[in-house]
């Protein structure tokens, strides 16, 4: 009895903490405060099982110094997006895409834009804070305009997890690999096939959208404006061609970020004739046009300042995981992985622990690591090779992350981009992917029983 009171209560931690998550989202409150509210009620619980709060303080301090290098890649993002604002890459962007989008292929351009770059830069911030900024500011208001922005924004981080996934330059991608140690151009091309259905499926589903519903843009002024605004020309694409071409060299993405924001503030001073003040300004609180411009309130954004929010947030989940792993509580998820022995069951295991892990990490990055713990003993005694671990994480925790509202994965280009969590239901690739993969696993399973079980009707 002793025992299942025990289990009771971090059972009742869990689902408290998930409900103040899920109130907190929905309404709208900044996520560092339920994620602190979620830590208190676990430290209540680690208090009665014995443990100090001293020693829970420095399980959370060791846990939270892995967000160092997160951080780093955060307020970097944020110095790109303003530099390409204060340069004129983004309103270049803007005015060219005008000229070509209509409100029936919006939907269809975005989601493959967003994915091309993201399979040529490997992140999918970095394709949210840039291309998907310019893409979101030609979408206008009007009847209906926050469902037409949900639907843009959805079909952009969908996109931006395409090559987020399966790019070679992600950081996602290669972490797997190595975590796993497995090869990356073998994972990468066993991702392209088992992507191929779900991609097919997301581009039906957005052409329906675009034929039902169009989306309305811009009024033809802006691109007018813009002009007026800034001067334009293939000059200001230069900072998004030079983190194109670092990218493909393989050059780690932070310094392709740098070396693309260095460029873009030598046009925001020589080319746009911005002071050093100003430039210097815009990269630590945001780009943004004097109150008298028409579009001060269309072209801004981006800043380390903007980040710093969503650094927190990174620094109080690794610090809740560094928890979790200090007190060893998901020990007994172990017991019930022992269980799992078909395919199919591997990749829903992987899914629902994914899930959780995505929950309360609240980052891409700690998911993977905390479902590949769990999951790697489950995989070995199964017989799979690694390469199925590498996949199923892949199809699974990478797509799902930024399906949680409050996960830094959906957070922060939900942020970038002005939405909330109403872009969820139109990211229709991050869902179709393991929908599709599990019901696959599944026939295959059941094709290969029946198989078995007509041999044995033969044999006898």
């Amino acid at each position: 009895m002793h025992r299942w009171i025990a289990l009771m209560d971090i059972v009742l931690a869990f689902g408290l903490s998930f409900a103040v998550l899920v109130a907190g989202a929905l309404r709208g409150v900044f996520i560092a405060y339920p994620l602190l509210m979620a830590m208190a009620l676990f430290g209540v619980v680690l208090r009665r099982r014995g443990f100090a709060l001293r020693a829970l303080a420095t399980m959370g301090w060791v846990g939270s110094q892995k967000a160092l290098p997160v951080i780093g890649v955060l307020l970097l993002i944020g110095a790109v997006t303003a530099s390409w604002m204060a340069a004129g890459t983004v309103p270049t962007l803007v005015y060219y895409g005008l000229r070509v989008v209509t409100p029936h292929t919006m939907v269809l351009v975005a989601f493959g834009l967003a994915s091309g770059v993201s399979l040529l830069l490997g992140t999918s911030f970095g394709t949210v804070g840039t291309v998907g900024v310019a893409l979101m500011m030609m979408v206008t208001g009007g009847e209906g305009g926050e469902l037409h922005r949900w639907l843009v924004a959805g079909a952009i981080i969908a996109g931006a997890y395409v090559g987020d996934r399966a790019s070679p330059m992600s950081s996602s991608a290669l972490l797997i690999a190595a975590v796993t140690r497995t090869d990356l151009y073998d994972n990468i091309r066993a991702m392209g096939r088992t992507s191929l259905l779900p991609l097919g499926l997301a581009i039906a589903i957005y052409a329906g959208f675009a034929w039902v519903s169009p989306v309305p843009l811009a009024a033809s002024s802006l691109g007018h404006d813009l002009a007026a605004e800034f001067r334009l020309g293939p000059v200001t694409l230069v900072p998004a061609g030079v983190m194109v071409l670092l990218a493909l060299g393989r050059l780690p993405v932070q310094r392709a970020m740098l070396a693309s924001t260095a460029t873009a503030i030598v046009l925001a001073l020589g080319y746009q004739h911005y002071s050093l003040g100003q430039v210097l300004q815009f990269l630590l609180t945001g780009f943004e046009l004097a109150p008298t411009s028409p579009l001060n309130a269309i072209v801004l954004g981006g800043g380390v300042a903007a980040m710093v929010r969503v650094s927190l947030v990174v620094v109080i989940s690794t610090a809740f995981v560094g928890i979790f792993a200090g007190t060893d509580l998901l020990h007994r998820l172990e017991r019930s992985l022992a269980r799992v022995k078909t395919p199919g069951d591997r990749f829903l295991a992987t899914a629902l622990v994914g899930t959780l892990a995505a929950a309360f990490g609240c980052t891409q990055t700690i998911a993977i690591l905390l479902t590949q713990q769990q999951l790697d003993p489950t995989y070995r005694r199964t017989q799979a090779p690694p390469s199925a671990l590498a996949l199923d994480l892949e199809n699974t925790v990478v797509v799902i992350a930024p399906l949680i509202p409050w996960n830094i994965a959906g957070l922060l280009p939900a942020t970038l981009l002005g939405v909330n969590a109403g872009f969820i239901p139109f990211a229709c690739y991050l869902y179709l992917l393991p929908l599709v993969t599990l019901l696959w696993l599944r026939r295959k399973t059941a094709a290969a029983a029946l198989a078995t079980a007509s041999s044995d009707l033969d044999y006898s």
